[in-house]
C-alpha cells in the first residue's frame, strides 16, 4: 500500500509541473486580448488622465467593458477614450457603440487597429472552481509610481487567482461571486478559467474598512450573450470543459493501450477462428481424399472383375473356333484391365489432402492501410484525445491526394509514415501544425497561441517566400520541412491546443448562411 501511494504521488509531481505551465501559458494568451481603458481629458495642448478600467476583445475591433468604466465619457465631452494593448508598440482610441448601465456593460468601437479576440465559456461554472481576473488594478500603477505616460503606454497586465462561490448572485443582475483579489481599474476586465476562456466581466467587489474588494463579482456569460446579441456582435463561444494536456495526454495514452489490446484479443481469436477453420478444413480434405481413395478402389476392383470376365470369355470362345467375338471380348477385357490398373494406381494420395485444403475468405481482415482516402473526407473530433480550449469541436472537410496535397493548395511533406504541414495565418493570431496519418485516417492538429514578439518572429519566416500551393518541387517541399524546424525553435513545446480528428470518406455539408 505504501509502495502505491508513494507511486502515485510521483505521478502527480510528474504531471503537476505540466499542467501548471499550461494554464499559464492559455491565461498569458487571454491577457494579450485584454486592455486598459484610459479616460483622458483634453484642454487645448493639455492632457489629464481622469481614470481607467480594464476591458477585451470580443471582435478584432470591439472592447468589451463595464458601463461605469466609461460612464464619464458620455457626459464630458473634453473627455476621450484611449484604448492601451497590453503588448506593442500602439494604443488607439474608441468610442461607445453600446451601453448598459441595469448590468454594467459598455460596448467600444476601436477607431483603428485589430486586437486578438477573446473567448467565452458557455457552459455550467462550478463552485470551488479556479479562476484567474485579468486587468490593470490602480494600486498596482500607484506602488510604481506611473504616470500618465506610462499609464497610456502598452504594459503588461496583472493577473491575480482566486475561486468561484457560486450561490451568491448580485440582486440587480446575473453575476459570479469569486475571490479573485481586486481594486479600482479591475472593472471591465475578463475572469477567465484555466483555460484562459472569460467567464465573466469582473464589474465590482465587496469593500470593507475602505479598502479594496476582497471578493469580486463578475457579470455572467448569460448576461454578456445578451447584451452582445442586442448590439448586433456575434462573439466567441465554447461547451468543451477545461482539461489539462497532461490529462489529454493520459486519456490519449489509455484509450490507445485499450484499443490495442482489444486489437490484440481480436487478433488472437481471429487466429483461433482461423485454426479450428484450418483443422475442419483438413479433416473434410482427408474424408474427401479417404472416399475418393475407397471408390476408385472399388471402381477398379469391378473393372479387373469385368476384365476378367471378358478375358475367360473370349478364351473360351477362341477354343471353340469362333474368332470373332472371341476377339471382341479379349480386347474389351484388356481394355477394362488397363482402366482397373489406371483406375487403381491413380487414385487419391494422402499428400494430396494438404492441396484440398480450402480455408473460407475472412470477411472480417479489413485494412485502413488500403483505404482509398484520397478524395473528400469528413473528419470528426474526439474530444476524449483532444485538448481544446478556444476553438469550437466542428467537423471539417480533408480532400486528401496522394502526394500529400489537402484541399487542392496545401502540400504536405511526408515524415515517416506520416505527412504534416505548418500553417502561419495572415492575420488570426496564432500558428499551427497538423499532422496526417494515412494508414488509420487521424488528422493531428496543434495549435499554439503565442505573444506578438513571436508572431511577428514566426511570420518574418514566411514574409519573404510564402509557401502556398502544392507539389512535389523539391525547393517547395524543403522550405515547408524548413519552416516546420524554424517554428518548433520559436514556439513553447506544448502547445495551446490539441485537436485530434478521425477522418472517412464523405463531403461535408456546406455552411447554412443563415447561421
Amino acid at each position: 500500500m505504501v509502495a502505491l501511494l508513494r507511486r502515485f504521488a510521483l505521478i502527480l509531481a510528474l504531471i503537476a509541473p505540466g499542467i501548471a505551465h499550461g494554464e499559464q501559458q492559455d491565461i498569458a494568451a487571454a491577457a494579450r486580448g485584454v486592455v486598459r481603458v484610459a479616460l483622458v481629458a483634453t484642454d487645448g495642448s493639455d492632457a489629464y488622465f481622469v481614470g481607467h478600467g480594464s476591458g477585451f476583445a470580443v471582435a478584432p475591433d470591439k472592447i468589451l467593458t463595464n458601463a461605469h468604466v466609461v460612464e464619464l465619457a458620455r457626459e464630458e465631452k473634453n473627455l476621450v477614450i484611449g484604448i492601451i494593448p497590453s503588448e506593442g508598440a500602439k494604443t488607439y482610441g474608441g468610442r461607445i457603440i453600446a451601453y448598459s448601465p441595469g448590468n454594467d456593460l459598455a460596448l467600444i468601437q476601436l477607431e483603428e487597429g485589430r486586437l486578438p479576440v477573446s473567448t467565452f465559456y458557455a457552459g455550467a461554472v462550478t463552485d470551488g472552481q479556479h479562476v484567474t481576473a485579468i486587468g490593470y488594478p490602480g494600486t498596482v500603477d500607484r506602488a510604481q509610481g506611473l504616470g500618465l505616460k506610462q499609464m497610456v503606454e502598452p504594459l503588461a497586465t496583472v493577473k491575480t487567482s482566486g475561486n468561484i462561490s457560486s450561490g451568491r448572485a448580485s440582486r440587480s443582475f446575473d453575476t459570479l461571486l469569486h475571490t479573485a483579489p481586486l481594486a479600482a481599474g479591475n472593472s471591465g476586465g475578463p475572469l477567465v478559467d484555466d483555460c484562459g476562456r472569460v467567464l465573466g466581466v469582473n464589474s465590482f467587489g465587496s469593500v470593507s474598512d475602505g479598502n479594496d474588494a476582497e471578493f469580486g463579482f463578475a457579470v455572467s456569460w448569460r448576461e454578456v450573450a445578451s447584451f452582445l446579441r442586442q448590439a448586433g456582435v456575434s462573439s466567441l463561444h465554447t461547451i468543451v470543459g477545461c482539461r489539462s494536456m497532461a490529462e489529454a495526454d493520459a486519456a490519449d495514452a489509455s484509450l490507445t493501450q485499450r484499443e490495442a489490446q482489444a486489437s490484440e484479443q481480436k487478433d488472437r481469436a481471429s487466429a483461433d477462428a482461423r485454426e479450428q477453420a484450418l483443422a475442419r478444413a483438413r479433416d473434410d480434405a482427408e474424408r474427401d481424399v479417404i472416399t475418393a481413395r475407397e471408390n476408385a478402389m472399388a471402381g477398379a476392383a469391378v473393372l479387373l472383375a469385368l476384365a476378367v470376365l471378358g478375358l475367360g470369355a473370349g478364351g473360351l470362345f477362341y477354343s471353340q473356333g469362333k474368332e470373332k467375338p472371341a476377339s471382341w471380348l479379349i480386347g474389351g477385357g484388356g481394355v477394362l484391365l488397363l482402366a482397373a490398373l489406371a483406375l487403381f494406381f491413380l487414385k487419391p494420395s494422402f499428400a494430396s489432402i494438404e492441396e484440398r485444403v480450402k480455408l473460407p475468405e475472412d470477411k472480417s481482415v479489413t485494412s485502413n492501410g488500403a483505404f482509398a482516402w484520397a478524395g473528400d473526407n469528413i473528419c470528426k473530433v474526439d474530444l476524449n484525445r483532444s485538448r481544446l480550449t478556444v476553438s469550437q469541436p466542428n467537423d471539417i472537410g480533408f480532400n486528401w491526394a496522394e502526394g500529400g496535397c489537402v484541399d487542392g493548395d496545401s502540400q504536405y511533406v511526408s515524415v515517416g509514415t506520416r505527412w504534416q504541414r505548418p500553417t502561419v495565418p495572415d492575420e488570426h493570431n496564432f500558428v499551427a501544425t497538423s499532422q496526417f496519418d494515412p494508414a488509420t485516417g487521424t488528422l493531428r492538429v496543434q495549435r499554439w497561441l503565442p505573444d506578438l514578439d513571436t508572431m511577428d518572429k514566426v511570420r518574418a519566416l514566411v514574409k519573404d517566400r510564402p509557401i502556398k500551393g502544392c507539389g512535389s518541387d523539391s525547393d517547395l517541399l524543403g522550405r515547408i520541412a524548413t519552416l516546420q524546424g524554424d517554428m518548433t525553435a520559436l514556439l513553447p513545446a506544448q502547445p495551446n491546443e490539441r485537436i485530434v480528428y478521425h477522418c472517412q470518406k464523405g463531403r461535408l455539408a456546406p455552411a447554412d448562411p443563415a447561421e
